[in-house]
């Protein structure tokens, strides 16, 4: 399984298999009309309001960009970036970690590159922002690699982190609960034009339609019918359903699998600070948990096949008065993902 190869997809760089020095290329898309209203439709204050311009990826953060970071970072493991369920598990995004501590290298099944990782924590997304912040450097997990950069780490993997947010010379972050929901249902063209309730392009719920001949799909469970959708495969590939884009050109928002954001939620029975998922995913089996009423959140460990993330590039601080942070709530009620 140390066989060198790559891949041509269109999607970024990149690496199939262990031992490549090619670097990620992330996709973005811009995210403009600043200074929007929220969305007020179904809480309060609301969300989706962004006061500045930024990038968003294209796509949720694939299997072999993911592998990558592994090759250049984790020779040596220290923080546990990879899980042994991404390869071993049925609904895992196949990739495999070969030789033995100080010498590790990763590899991803051909078929899996351009799906989205998965079984990775809020701290893996944050090390990989870290990581990209920083240059793609290769070397050890630690300062100026995976535990500085966007998010001053320092070896934090617990469930707490009330106090972990993104650095104020960030330029690549795990998206923020906003931004995440604006690139997602913010009709765009205007500072009020309005929301949609799905991140298609529509206020009717999406299909699961492979062929998307007519736009509003998307990859989840409905209970009945087939499943998985994509030939025994749980997760789709990046873009697969070319017409059901976001207004701002983004893909897979909804469905395939929930994508960490920065809000942190502390509930008032609760001494730990859950962190943001929004999208829904290939194991859902309503379509409710893809619309903008629906807001997740899961201890920052969390580590399942359900689960992946988007990054943002954010403008330089001097462009901006204040980049905005995840929320902070103390909520009476329970909501989403709970362990």
């Amino acid at each position: 399984m140390n066989v060198r190869m790559t891949a041509v997809a269109g999607l970024g760089a990149i690496l199939l298999a262990a031992g490549g020095a090619l670097a990620v290329t992330i996709e973005t898309v811009p995210v403009g009309n600043p200074g929007n209203a929220a969305d007020t439709r179904y809480e309060t204050p609301g969300y989706g309001d962004v006061s500045y311009t930024y990038n968003i990826g294209k796509y949720e953060v694939t299997a072999v960009q993911y592998t990558e970071f592994l090759n250049k970072v984790a020779a040596t493991d220290t923080y546990a970036l990879y899980n042994t369920d991404m390869w071993s598990s049925g609904y895992g995004c196949k990739i495999w970690q070969s030789g033995s501590s100080g010498s590790y290298t990763y590899g991803v099944a051909g078929d899996y590159a351009n799906r989205p990782v998965n079984h990775v924590s809020y701290w893996d997304a944050c090390r990989f922002a870290n990581w990209l912040s920083n240059g793609q450097p290769t070397g050890a997990q630690g300062p100026g690699t995976t535990e500085t950069g966007t998010y001053t780490l320092d070896g934090y993997n617990g469930d707490d982190g009330e106090t972990i947010q993104h650095n104020a010379n960030a330029t690549w972050v795990v998206t923020s609960e906003d931004e995440w929901y604006k690139a997602a249902y913010y009709k765009g063209g205007s500072t009020n034009a309005g929301y949609w309730d799905y991140p298609t392009s529509s206020d009717a719920a999406p299909g699961r339609d492979m062929a998307d001949a007519s736009g509003n799909n998307a990859n989840y469970d409905t209970g009945s019918g087939a499943f998985p959708i994509d030939s025994g495969k749980c997760t789709t590939v990046a873009g697969e359903f070319q017409l059901s884009d976001s207004p701002y050109g983004t893909f897979d928002q909804g469905g395939n699998v929930y994508e960490w954001n920065e809000a942190m939620i502390v509930y008032q029975d609760s001494t730990y600070a859950s962190r943001g998922l929004r999208g829904g995913s290939f194991i859902d089996n309503n379509v409710y948990y893809l619309h903008a009423a629906y807001r997740g959140c899961y201890y920052p460990t969390l580590e399942i096949y359900g689960v992946g993330f988007r990054v943002s590039e954010v403008p330089e601080p001097a462009s901006m008065a204040l980049l905005a942070l995840g929320s902070i709530g103390m909520l009476p009620r329970r909501r989403g993902l709970r362990r």
